[in-house]
């Protein structure tokens, strides 16, 4: 299943046309925790779907102390960098946690501030915890050489720990959209093997499909 993570601003038919045209088979439609908000997404997007070809699902984009009551009502809880990236990746509810590179620390002499370390892996192995990558963080970065190092350093501790990973466009903006074989490619430049690129997309669900 060829499926991106975007986050739309009731602008959902642009994404579907996008995502169409650009070979995706599903979209997964990421949205703020907000209860009331969330229900009412939910309903649009199972309107949506009864005229789409596409497999529609909803995402939630939730803090830490959120994870639980928004796991409740969508498909997938999605978890940005933050001061709490440990305490997601300990308690492994959540399914995905990216933008661990945006942090705002300098890199190290040895190695990079990547948000990312041999512990961390650990906790995210044992709980099925993927570790998103993300294009539109390397798309809108000020210092992309810093962001696709830390990004790299990421890939290869993620492979030594055996740690899932997920690329998506994480798009705000459909035209922030590419096609999974140039997010494939670009991400094996970074770093990943063919497999593994062409793996992260299976990897979004904690199945290969709910």
């Amino acid at each position: 299943m060829l499926i991106d993570i975007v986050f739309p601003e009731n602008n959902e038919d642009e994404f579907i046309k996008i995502a169409v045209k650009l070979g995706y088979n599903a979209i997964c439609f990421a949205y703020k925790f907000d209860k009331s908000k969330n229900e009412k997404q939910k309903e649009l997007i199972k309107e949506k779907q009864k005229n789409s070809e596409l497999k529609l699902y909803l995402g939630i984009l939730a803090d830490f102390n959120e994870i639980g009551k928004a796991k409740n009502s969508s498909d997938l809880v999605l978890v940005q960098n933050s001061e709490k990236n440990r305490e997601v990746l300990e308690s492994g509810k959540a399914d995905i946690l990216f933008d661990l590179e945006a942090q705002n620390k300098r890199d190290f002499m040895h190695h990079r501030a990547s948000g990312l370390n041999h512990i961390l892996c650990t906790f995210a192995k044992k709980n099925d915890l993927k570790i998103g990558l993300s294009f539109s963080s390397i798309l809108k970065s000020s210092d992309r050489h810093q962001l696709v190092g830390r990004m790299s350093q990421n890939i290869k501790l993620c492979r030594k720990y055996k740690v899932k990973m997920c690329i998506a466009s994480f798009a705000k903006k459909p035209y922030e959209m590419r096609s999974p074989n140039d997010l494939m490619s670009l991400f094996e430049t970074i770093g990943m093997h063919p497999k593994e690129a062409k793996d992260s997309f299976k990897a979004v669900f904690r199945k290969d499909e709910i």
